[in-house]
């Protein structure tokens, strides 16, 4: 796994900049169920965890661990989701900038400048923000985002699942698994699916 520092926020500590927020989406490919981004602000002294990094790389009991670290220790950090039905009026890409936006404006603290995991959000000005390709392995301050926003939208997914029974969603969170692919095909699309992905296995049947 790669371990993320704070190689890029020390430069940016360096320069004078005091509060940097780091921010990060997940569940951009699911399916099924809302997108959710999440902006952290660490302070300077913040000890990285053994194994800390990307959400994705960290085992489940880990990242709950690790969530309520980032949550206690933390400056300031929101979570923002945007639902389905958003997805599908405005598509997967404006979602997840609304959830960016969303997640920044609602930050207690307002930080100095922003750490975003591979895009740059619309709207704010960019001198005031930095695009870092897979951010969440490079940067402990957007691999906390990833990992708080996952923890929430795992969550999520598993109390949806209790509703929408059929679609595996405790175990998969809405991603395009073999049993996913197969309740969509006897079942049909749920309400929390995401119809504007024009799933093209359906196509093919």
């Amino acid at each position: 796994m790669i371990a993320p520092d704070f190689s890029i926020e020390s430069s940016f500590w360096q320069k004078g900049y005091q509060s940097l927020a780091g921010i990060d989406e997940v569940g951009r490919g699911s399916w099924a169920g809302p997108v959710v981004a999440a902006a952290v602000i660490l302070p300077l002294d913040f000890e990285i965890p053994k194994n800390f990094g990307d959400s994705k790389q960290i085992k489940p009991h880990l990242r709950k661990r690790f969530d309520k670290l980032i949550k206690d220790k933390s400056i300031g950090y929101s979570i923002a989701k945007i639902s389905v039905a958003k997805i599908n009026k405005l598509g997967i890409g404006n979602a997840s900038q609304m959830a960016f936006r969303k997640c920044l404006k609602e930050l207690i603290v307002k930080p100095d400048y922003i750490l975003v995991d591979a895009f740059y959000i619309k709207h704010v000005n960019r001198k005031n923000q930095m695009a870092i390709i897979k951010g969440d392995e490079k940067s402990v301050t957007i691999a906390a985002a990833s990992i708080i926003a996952k923890v929430y939208r795992d969550n999520l997914m598993k109390k949806l699942s209790r509703i929408y029974k059929s679609y595996g969603f405790a175990k998969n969170k809405g991603y395009g698994t073999k049993f996913h692919k197969e309740a969509i095909k006897t079942r049909g699309f749920s309400k929390i699916h995401r119809t504007s992905f024009k799933l093209k296995f359906l196509d093919n049947e």
